[in-house]
C-alpha cells in the first residue's frame, strides 16, 4: 500500500476533546506542507456516507488552535457500523479520488477505521483524541491533560467550599472504564481518597478512611470518584456512606462534560500538533492501519488493533502515591 498519497480525508469521531482542532490544524498544515490536498469531513463517518466534505487550506484552520471541541463536529454512527454504510462511504471517497483518511479520536473510532482500511483497501492512520488516556501505543491521549486541569480547578473550589462547612464531598470525574482523570486529579487536588474501576475498595474500607481522616481533625474532605466505579456512581456511594454513619454533612458534584469543553493545555496543543504532523508523514511512507502517538517522547506507530485491544493498565506508581498523600 505504497501509492502516492495526493489527497486525504482528516474527520474527528466520537466524544470530543480539547487539542482535536489542533490536531486537524497540524494535518492541514503538513498536507500543504507536502502538497497534499486535505479534505474535511463534517460530522464523523455520518460525514463520510452523506459527503460532506470540504476542502481544507491554511486559511481554513486559522485561529482555531486555542478553541476546544471540533470545528468538524463529531458523531458516533451506526450507520457505518454496517457494510452498506462503509460501502457508500468508500464510493464517496472514490469518487473524490481521495487517497487515505486520518481518523481522530478513541476506541471506538478507530474499530471502524480499521474494519474500513481492511474492507476496502483504504490507507488509514489514527490519532488518539480521547480525554480518558484509555488507548495503548501512547503515554498519553490528546485532550487528557485539558480534562485534568479543568477537573483540578472545580476540586479546587470545591475544596473551599469544604472546608468552610466541615463537608465531606463526593466529585464524580469521567472514566467509564478507565481511572486516569480521577488518579491525576485526586494527586493534583489534594483528595482525600480515589475509587477508579482498576482498584477494588469496600464502602467499609471507605468509610474506615474517612472515620481517620476525621480524627486527625481533617475539617473537610474530596473523595474523587471515576463515574465506572464499580461501587456505582458518585450519588450511590455518598448514600451507602450516609447510611452506615450519619454524621458527616455530604455533598456530591459530578463534574460530567465540563470535562471537555474549553481551551486545549499548552501539553495538549503541542501532542496534538506533533500527531497531526506524523500522521501525514506516516501515510506518506506508506504506514496504514495504526495509531500515532508518544511514548517516551518518541514517536511511534502502533497497529489499530493493539491500540484498542490491549489493555492500558492504570500506572499503579500513581495510585499509590495518591494514597500516600491522602492521609
Amino acid at each position: 500500500m505504497n501509492k502516492d498519497i495526493r489527497k486525504i480525508a482528516v474527520l474527528t469521531s466520537g466524544g470530543d476533546a480539547p487539542g482535536m482542532n489542533a490536531a486537524i490544524r497540524a494535518v492541514v498544515r503538513t498536507g500543504r506542507f507536502y502538497e497534499i490536498e486535505v479534505i474535511g469531513v463534517q460530522l464523523g463517518y455520518d460525514g463520510l456516507i452523506d459527503k460532506q466534505f470540504r476542502v481544507l487550506d491554511a486559511r481554513s484552520v486559522a485561529n482555531i488552535l486555542s478553541r476546544g471541541g471540533t470545528f468538524l463536529k463529531s458523531a458516533r454512527s451506526d450507520r457505518f457500523r454496517t457494510q452498506e454504510g462503509r460501502k457508500q462511504a468508500f464510493e464517496n471517497i472514490q469518487s473524490e479520488q481521495i487517497d487515505a483518511l486520518v481518523v481522530i479520536g478513541g476506541d471506538g473510532s478507530f474499530t471502524g477505521a480499521d474494519i474500513f482500511s481492511r474492507e476496502h483497501d483504504v490507507p488509514v492512520i489514527g490519532i488518539p483524541g480521547t480525554i480518558d488516556n484509555d488507548l495503548a501505543g501512547t503515554d498519553f491521549t490528546i485532550g487528557f491533560d485539558s480534562a485534568c486541569n479543568t477537573a483540578v480547578e472545580a476540586i479546587d473550589k470545591i475544596r473551599d467550599t469544604a472546608s468552610s462547612h466541615q463537608r465531606v464531598f463526593f466529585i464524580e470525574v469521567m472514566g467509564r472504564d478507565a481511572g486516569f482523570i480521577a488518579v491525576n486529579a485526586a494527586i493534583s487536588g489534594g483528595a482525600g481518597a480515589v475509587i477508579v474501576p482498576e482498584h477494588e475498595w469496600t464502602i467499609e474500607q471507605l468509610i474506615e478512611k474517612l472515620q481517620v481522616a476525621a480524627q486527625n481533625k481533617k475539617s473537610s474532605n474530596l473523595v474523587i470518584v471515576a463515574e465506572g466505579s464499580h461501587l456505582g456512581n458518585a450519588f450511590k456511594i455518598a448514600k451507602k456512606v450516609q447510611k452506615q454513619i450519619d454524621y458527616f454533612d455530604i455533598r456530591v458534584t459530578v463534574l460530567g462534560h465540563l470535562q471537555r469543553g474549553g481551551a486545549p493545555s499548552n501539553l495538549d496543543r503541542v501532542l496534538a500538533s506533533r500527531l497531526g504532523v506524523a500522521a501525514v508523514e506516516g501515510l506518506k511512507e506508506g504506514k496504514s492501519k495504526v495509531m500515532v502517538g508518544i511514548i517516551n517522547q518518541q514517536l511511534v506507530y502502533t497497529p489499530i488493533h493493539e491500540a484498542i485491544k490491549l489493555e492500558k493498565p492504570l500506572i499503579d506508581e500513581e495510585f499509590r502515591i495518591a494514597r500516600i498523600l491522602s492521609t
